[in-house]
């Protein structure tokens, strides 16, 4: 399969998947430089699922369109359209994949860095923003200020606010491709993942098929970047009937064995994991 357009165009597949305290990416791009997409599947998405699964030896539980960008070289004027996939894993793939939240530390509020970078940030874009309406009008929403609640979904309203108002480069230090915008592509990719997590069991195709309740809490908060009340949790979990006992323990070399559970297929439509309806830890700013 190959693309004709009268402007550049790629396919990247942004694959995410949990690593020990946050997300973790593989961006994987399909460009005139790769071999041919296969034609045993009829949708460009199952041909790319495909693709990525054989590239990375990598199991691809869940995959949706993402958004499609354009963009302008260094150099170069005529624009490149990138036509990108959003892919969930509970594996790790092979090759280069790093963190999210190196790429944007002020998203994890659990931890105290990260915190004080954000303080920092909200400090000066109050600055920037003094005695202009409209930039106000687009923090407060954007950085929970003035009353608004936190919003983490808002990932990246806070990164182009961040990056128009002067505060961190377009690409972060010691990137070599500055020609590629691939901090907004994955500021996209965080967002959607984080409002998925949300109103679908999307967090469940970050874990394996058999997980402890505390698994599960961890998986959310390392997604939202945010603590969360242990006991109300569990209570809005079973409530909801989420989950069902395999039957079987998890045996840690240290301390009690854990019941393991699995995602219940009959509660896709009805499962409600948001942040909103959790009670959360996060340290006031």
């Amino acid at each position: 399969m190959t693309f004709q357009s009268l402007c550049p165009t790629d396919l990247i597949t942004v694959l995410m998947t949990l690593g020990d305290d946050a997300p973790h990416v593989a961006l994987l791009r399909h460009d005139r430089d790769t071999p041919p997409l296969e034609e045993s599947h009829h949708s460009l998405q199952k041909r790319l699922c495909h693709w990525a699964e054989t590239l990375t030896h990598c199991p691809i539980g869940y995959m949706e369109q993402l958004y499609t960008f354009s963009s302008f070289p260094i150099r170069e004027q005529t624009p490149h359209i990138h036509i990108t996939y959003l892919a969930l894993s509970h594996s790790h793939p092979r090759g280069c994949h790093g963190s999210l939240y190196q790429r944007f530390p002020w998203e994890d509020r659990r931890d105290e860095s990260g915190n004080k970078q954000l303080a920092e940030f909200i400090t000066a874009i109050r600055q920037w923003a003094d005695d202009n309406e409209e930039r106000q009008s687009r923090i407060a929403p954007a950085f929970g200020l003035d009353g608004l609640p936190w919003d983490d979904t808002r990932v990246l309203e806070r990164y182009e606010l961040l990056w128009e108002s002067g505060l961190v480069p377009r690409s972060p230090p010691k990137q070599k491709n500055t020609d590629r915008d691939d901090r907004r592509l994955l500021a996209t990719a965080l967002s959607r993942l984080r409002a998925r997590t949300r109103y679908s069991p999307a967090v469940f195709e970050l874990l394996p098929s058999s997980f402890t309740l505390l698994q599960l809490q961890q998986a959310m908060e390392t997604v939202s970047g945010r603590l969360m009340h242990k006991p109300n949790f569990r209570r809005l979990v079973l409530h909801q009937q989420l989950v069902e006992e395999t039957g079987t323990y998890d045996r840690p070399t240290v301390g009690r064995p854990a019941q393991l559970y699995r995602f219940r297929p009959a509660a896709m439509a009805s499962c409600y994991l948001g942040a909103a309806f959790l009670p959360l830890d996060v340290p006031t700013l």
